[in-house]
């Protein structure tokens, strides 16, 4: 039987070069948290009624399918010596076979397929889906080389937003690497800034096994002044819905999701954060006083 610490990193692929970008970060976290890899495509075929429904290519279909997989698992296996991999093609439907993964993995990580060219991500979009319902973390992979900088974790007072700097506490130690907390207050008057910082210092004391954490006060757009400060991060670790609780994504979470400029980790009540004890993280009301 699998351990919960053996969870598997999960990455789900489709063909693209973000998939790959993907599977090499997925082989590189497998092999730093100890745990195997596990790379998955969804192999959907027309049902007979639609209209380019055509059995004759099936086979060639299910083929390259496979083929994507192959290409992947060798991809992980050539570029992080160690690696512990296998490859799943599974059939079904993307969304609901990622988020059944999600239940038994230690994180799920998935390209992020040009989001910055969209002006807005599909509800029905298999990233905005799986971000925004996934019960393990959610990555999304940037671009092809390994990022450099300090964590930075957002926070805006919300229960989600501690559960994200939980999680970057862990991540901040395993790595041995600095964290940055940062909040954004829309106005630049001074009691904004005061309540601003006085949610910094509160986030920040709800979660003492942060190492020695920096604060950064920003003032602007919330969305606008993270993707600016993503482009000097290694990973930018947000929860999926702000203060505002919303069904899906939160707008800042959304606006990450499209134009954040290193990988990015949506948080969940996960399976990760189950290392630590219940009862740990305040109400939104504790920290907004």
């Amino acid at each position: 039987m699998r351990t919960p610490d053996k969870l598997p990193v999960v990455v789900g692929v489709n063909g693209t070069a973000a998939g790959l970008a993907a599977v090499r970060l997925g082989a590189r976290e497998a092999v730093a948290r100890g745990h195997p890899l596990r790379v998955v495509h969804v192999f959907q075929w027309p049902s007979p009624h639609h209209p380019h429904h055509d059995k004759r290519d099936y086979a060639s279909a299910r083929h390259d399918a496979g083929r994507i997989v192959a290409e992947a698992v060798a991809a992980a296996t050539r570029g992080t010596p160690g690696v512990r991999v296998t490859g799943q093609l599974i059939d079904g439907q993307p969304v609901r076979v990622l988020l059944q993964q999600s239940r038994t993995a230690d994180m799920i990580i998935l390209g992020d397929d040009d989001l910055a060219t969209l002006q807005r991500l599909p509800i029905e979009a298999v990233l905005m889906q799986t971000v925004s319902r996934a019960r393990c973390p959610v990555v999304v992979a940037r671009g092809l080389r390994p990022p450099v900088g300090p964590l930075l974790a957002a926070v805006d007072g919300s229960p989600a937003s501690l559960h994200a700097l939980q999680h970057a506490a862990f991540e901040a130690r395993r790595r041995s690497l600095a964290i940055e907390v940062a909040h954004v207050v829309k106005e630049s008057g001074r009691a904004a800034q005061a309540a601003g910082r006085r949610l910094l210092e509160a986030a920040v004391a709800a979660v003492p096994e942060l190492p020695s954490p920096r604060t950064r006060l920003l003032i602007g757009d919330p969305a606008i002044a993270l993707v600016r400060s993503s482009r000097h991060a290694r990973m930018v670790i947000v929860g999926p819905r702000g203060a505002g609780g919303s069904a899906l994504l939160g707008a800042v979470a959304e606006e990450l999701l499209r134009r954040c400029a290193c990988p990015t980790v949506f948080v969940h009540g996960t399976t990760a954060l189950d290392r630590w004890s219940p009862g740990t993280v305040p109400s939104a009301g504790s920290l907004a006083g």
